[in-house]
């Protein structure tokens, strides 16, 4: 389940509707009766709701505190970064009883035993830098709603070790102290308000939604280094008792390239399912460990579907080939000019070719989930490309009176030829359509006045036939156009 779409507790509920339906289908026969897992009266609306707008209110916003730097893990990840999955289970009654003993919750009790199994991979000089965990926190248990939209927040419980105080009981000790403090209502209201105030921020609300994708990722990419690992509590998943005979267990797995821990129970049944793309499973092994020596004892499970199959990696090795190929033809290019020739410098214009032909191939391929957008990248390298060498080859202008409207108009006929062939919906296509209609437009005319173009009749029939393509998505696709226009760019 994407992230995008919905939260831990969304996907739960989804699986669950899944499960009872596939049941429901497979011993219907048997007198199994359809059940309806929601409430009656719920609607789509209340399913859709903004949780996080509902409960926005400026005045509760906290003071911001700045944040350390967390302890990182340095481990060799497999060769193409592969998820590595690994599962246990263990009696939720037994669970109970050990962190009761200790006078903490489950979610504290486990937050401390992962902590502990990070610190036991630790260096002295490493202790320097605390371990945190980023805990999901469920905001619908704090704030009702019934929303199936993403409607949650975190905490970050760590611990600095070296301080002399290293054992588990010391670790759990705080953990305690750390979730008191920090799940209450007003901590939770304070964090949620500091975080909603950006997207209700007058200026950066108005801001292009692509600029704000590219803000947002690099604020994700700086906020890792606060984080060591992640562990979730997806808490109970509840089926109908006729149902839940015919089921053994739930998991929860998260597709991360950090260490992460979700955990889940049904019934009696507890979950652990670690995932990570590192080849050591070191923190694993500690984690149980420490379970075990706290009187909770774990069972591992083997998989046993899907069946096990060699997973295809044929793409990335042929990338990885191909840019091998490139690197060892400039280096040849280079040692023949040496040889052969070393009073010139053609080596110069080898090696800018080699690295035109490895751009436009390299994000042929990482593109290529997406073709429009492939399609978009390549009209820019391919046009930006060209007019650069036709700069620095002497500027004999068959960039732009050539080349850029012809790729111009074949990358237009691509995109339709894409659209209609994969059948996609107007939403899909129309951001694509637009900026490679208003590029193909905008960029000759510029080029045409200010004399830049000489040759003008590839420059014109570009320019024209653009604009009527870009005149047929306001005509005929007005609705989905507003829409994407204002969700863009917000206009």
């Amino acid at each position: 389940m994407f992230h995008a779409l919905t939260d831990g507790t969304g996907a739960t509920e989804f699986l669950r509707e899944l499960v009872k339906n596939y049941l429901y289908l497979m011993h219907e026969k048997d007198g199994l009766e359809n059940v309806i897992l929601t409430e009656q009266d719920l609607t789509v609306k209340d399913q859709e709701e903004d949780g996080f707008g509902r409960y926005y209110n400026p005045d509760e916003r906290g003071t911001r505190k700045k944040k350390n730097h967390a302890y990182q893990i340095r481990r060799e990840s497999k060769e193409y970064e592969e998820l590595q999955i690994g599962e246990t289970t263990a009696s939720v009654k037994e669970f109970l009883e050990v962190s009761r003993k200790h006078g903490v919750s489950m979610s504290v009790f486990l937050t401390a035993a992962m902590i502990c199994a990070i610190h036991e991979e630790q260096s002295k000089i490493q202790e320097k830098k605390p371990v945190i965990l980023m805990v999901p926190v469920n905001l619908r248990k704090i704030f009702p709603s019934d929303s199936m939209l993403n409607f949650f927040s975190y905490i970050e419980p760590g611990y600095r070790f070296g301080e002399g105080k290293d054992s588990f009981d010391d670790v759990l000790e705080a953990t305690k102290q750390y979730f008191e403090e920090n799940l209450s209502k007003e901590k939770i209201a304070e964090r949620m308000n500091n975080l909603i105030a950006y997207e209700k921020h007058k200026i950066l609300k108005w801001a292009p939604l692509e600029l704000k994708n590219r803000c947002i990722k690099m604020g994700a990419k700086l906020a890792e280094r606060e984080v060591t690992a992640v562990l979730s509590n997806m808490s109970v998943v509840k089926m109908p008792p006729e149902y839940a005979k015919y089921i053994e267990r739930f998991g929860v797995y998260t597709s991360t390239m950090r260490t992460e821990l979700c955990v889940c129970s049904f019934g009696d049944t507890l979950s652990f399912a670690f995932t990570s793309r590192y080849d050591s499973t070191n923190i694993q092994r500690n984690f149980y460990r420490i379970l075990k020596e706290q009187g909770i004892f774990v069972k591992k499970v083997e998989a046993d579907y899907p069946k096990e199959a060699k997973p295809n990696y044929e793409g990335k090795k042929v990338f990885q080939i191909f840019n091998f190929c490139c690197i060892a033809a400039v280096v040849l290019c280079i040692m023949l000019n040496l040889i052969l020739t070393p009073d010139l410098h053609w080596w110069i214009f080898a090696v800018a070719g080699g690295f035109s032909m490895w751009l436009a191939f390299a994000t042929g391929y990482l593109k290529r989930y997406n073709l429009l957008k492939n399609a978009m990248w390549q009209l820019l390298i391919v046009s930006i490309g060209s007019i650069l060498w036709d700069i620095f080859t002497g500027w004999h202008r068959w960039s732009v009176d050539l080349v850029l409207p012809l790729v111009c108009l074949i990358v237009e006929i691509l995109m339709e030829l894409i659209a209609r062939i994969q059948s996609h919906p107007p939403k899909e296509y129309m951001i694509y359509y637009v900026m490679a209609s208003v590029y193909s437009m905008v960029l000759p005319l510029i080029l045409m006045a200010t004399g830049v173009i000489l040759y003008r009749a590839f420059a014109v029939i570009c320019v024209g036939l653009s604009f009527l393509f870009f005149i047929r998505l306001l005509l005929f696709r007005k609705k989905e156009f507003k829409e994407e226009m204002y969700k863009k760019f917000h206009v």
